[in-house]
């Protein structure tokens, strides 16, 4: 089993938003349902890495995990509509 680092973890985490937005399909069940709460309370537990890893990450790892959060926040505001 391949190691697991940090934006790794990031992105399985955006992956699994996704899958609770609807955007993408379950990878189990092959289907898209809606499960906002789950996708809001994941996003939630992002930012609570961020601000807990704050001055831990490299560059990069900062970078993606702004990027994701930006990308997933909006992504959840259209969701929204």
């Amino acid at each position: 089993m391949p190691q697991i680092d940090f934006t790794t973890f990031i992105l399985s985490l955006a992956s699994s938003v996704q899958i609770h937005m609807g955007a993408v399909p379950d990878p189990t069940t092959k289907t898209t349902t809606k499960n906002l709460t789950m996708a809001q309370q994941t996003i939630d537990i992002i930012s609570l890495l961020s601000e807990k890893t704050k001055g831990n990450l490299t560059e990069e790892e900062g970078k993606i995990l702004e990027q994701v959060l930006y990308s997933l926040r909006m992504q959840f505001i259209e969701a929204n509509k």
